[in-house]
């Protein structure tokens, strides 16, 4: 299988690309920095420098086009403001849709996040920081657009707050989970299962749990 993880250099595309180098997959990680392509390397995938934010629909197909799947991985990243998360989080996911289309790339993984229903209909929870209220808004986004989409096979997978523990192999994933924690070995896990069992059309919870990663993608279906 040829991947394309946007945004290679986060913490769960790159254990994302390590598992995928490691069973022998094609992975091509999309970076924005050209000081990102040695870790790339080192996870094993093929690193592709371009800027999201910047790049035209072309270039981003011009770098999709034969691969079997491409996941969205990439975020403005903690330090970053509303205007960001909007042109990332949201703006980004959307071009890489629009060139998996133009590339005829069907399959198309987003990893969102927990908690995006608190802002549908233009709500505004309470007592939540209102940059992360634009965050939770960019990935609501994202996934209203990119889901009805005829020409991708769109599989949302939403995990809640990350840890860095060792992944444990078990987790729970439904359409509706409670709050609680995953770890981001465990995030890249379920990836990995729902690029060989793709759900198209689902919008998955995950937290951690007792179920094998396999087991609970199969069961989803």
């Amino acid at each position: 299988m040829h991947v394309v993880v946007a945004g290679a250099h986060g913490q769960i595309a790159r254990r994302l690309t390590r598992l995928l180098a490691a069973r022998g997959d094609t992975v091509t990680g999309v970076v924005r920095n050209p000081d990102h392509r040695a870790d790339v390397e080192d996870d094993g995938g093929a690193p592709a420098v371009l800027d999201l934010e910047q790049a035209s629909v072309q270039q981003v197909a011009d770098v999709v086009r034969g691969a079997d799947a491409v996941v969205f991985a990439a975020g403005g990243g903690p330090g970053s403001g509303i205007a960001r998360k909007d042109s990332v989080d949201r703006g980004a996911a959307v071009l890489l849709a629009d060139a998996a289309e133009a590339a005829g790339v069907r399959r198309y993984v987003l990893l969102s996040s927990y908690g995006v229903d608190a802002v549908a209909d233009g709500a505004t929870p309470e007592g939540v920081d209102e940059v992360f209220v634009a965050y939770l808004r960019a990935k609501l986004a994202a996934e209203q657009d990119v889901l009805p989409r005829p020409g991708l096979d769109t599989t949302v997978l939403r995990p809640v707050s990350l840890t860095d523990d060792p992944g444990t192999g078990t987790v729970r994933l439904a359409a509706s989970v409670e709050r609680g924690e995953i770890s981001r070995d465990d995030v890249a896990a379920v990836l990995v299962a729902l690029l060989d069992d793709p759900h198209p059309g689902s919008v998955l919870e995950l937290t951690g749990g007792d179920t094998p990663v396999r087991e609970a993608v199969a069961a989803v279906g």
